[in-house]
């Protein structure tokens, strides 16, 4: 799996769990956002830097990242009724493609603001005290240790809108990366690396914007799993006594779940009853060796024995 993706690897849990799981993990991105962004805000007033009163902008977008995900956990793991009798959890793609353009939205205004601050001569763009780098560095260890931590629990639980909060701090360290280097240049000397530091930020906050964006988009159209899978669940049914033959094998990704449609060969003449157990058998076994599978549906085509 690519860090912004479907894991074949990952595990399914009851939706208690998972709202629960999730809860803690946003709230942990909640508080450590609010006081980074309060920290690099001040600091980057002090200081008299863009990048990072800018950095201290992307770090607030985060805080309403995670409650987007704290309350769309809750509604992607609703039980099904009837308007929606394969459940909800197509929600959660929905909820990061919220995310997504909301990182997106964040960089492009940082990317605004830093290139009107270079249209500015260079004695009007003030030199960052180093508060402002000493800001910087502690973002970058914070950052990074909330996307690991936050990445941990999004591929356990497949969540796309745990990912995409997760690429969401990623994006903040990186950004906070360029503000140390743009905050380093302009103390010796170079005044105008500051607000370039912003522009490389709006850069890398796009660029996982547009990652998360498209991953969610492939869950919504039915995309199919990927080929490990596919070939993991073929071997498993070809496995299974009374199969003869594979005739069709699809797949979906419906949210964070995969639904199979399967085509068998078996006997053709044998009875009903036979037919059906080897069906029967290939379901099980199916859901079984596949925990993220939430619904197959099995097809037996008769082979005719010469």
């Amino acid at each position: 799996m690519n860090d912004t993706g479907y894991s074949a690897a990952a595990r399914t849990v009851d939706p208690a769990e998972y709202r629960r799981i999730t809860d803690r993990v946003s709230a942990i991105g909640v508080a450590a956002n609010l006081l980074l962004s309060v920290f690099k805000l001040a600091a980057g007033v002090i200081a008299r830097s863009g990048a990072m009163i800018s950095d201290a902008v992307h770090s607030a977008s985060d805080v309403f990242g995670s409650l987007i995900v704290i309350i769309g956990a809750r509604l992607s793991t609703k039980d099904p009724d009837g308007d929606h009798p394969y459940g909800h959890e197509r929600l959660e793609p929905v909820i990061a493609i919220i995310l997504s353009v909301i990182l997106l939205i964040t960089g492009l205004f940082i990317g605004y603001s830093a290139v009107r601050t270079l249209r500015r001569p260079d004695e009007d763009i003030a030199v960052p005290g180093v508060l402002a780098l000493i800001a910087a560095c502690i973002s970058i260890a914070v950052k990074e240790g909330l996307f690991r931590y936050t990445k941990t629990f999004a591929r356990r639980l497949n969540s796309s809108s745990l990912m995409a909060s997760a690429w969401h701090h990623r994006s903040d360290a990186l950004s906070s990366v360029g503000a140390v280097a743009g905050i380093a240049a302009s103390r010796m000397g170079h005044p105008m690396w500051d607000p370039l530091a912003s522009i490389v930020i709006c850069i890398f906050i796009a660029k996982a914007a547009y990652d998360i964006f498209m991953d969610a988009v492939g869950r919504l159209v039915d995309r199919a799993a990927d080929e490990e899978t596919s070939s993991a669940i073929r071997a498993a049914v070809l496995g299974e006594e009374g199969v003869l033959a594979v005739d069709r094998l699809d797949t979906r990704v419906f949210g964070n779940r995969i639904y199979v449609d399967v085509e068998i060969g078996a006997d053709g003449d044998q009875s009903l009853r036979s037919a059906h157990s080897i069906a029967e058998r290939v379901h099980d076994v199916i859901e079984e060796d596949f925990p993220l599978v939430k619904h197959v549906m099995v097809h037996v085509n008769p082979v005719q024995n010469d």
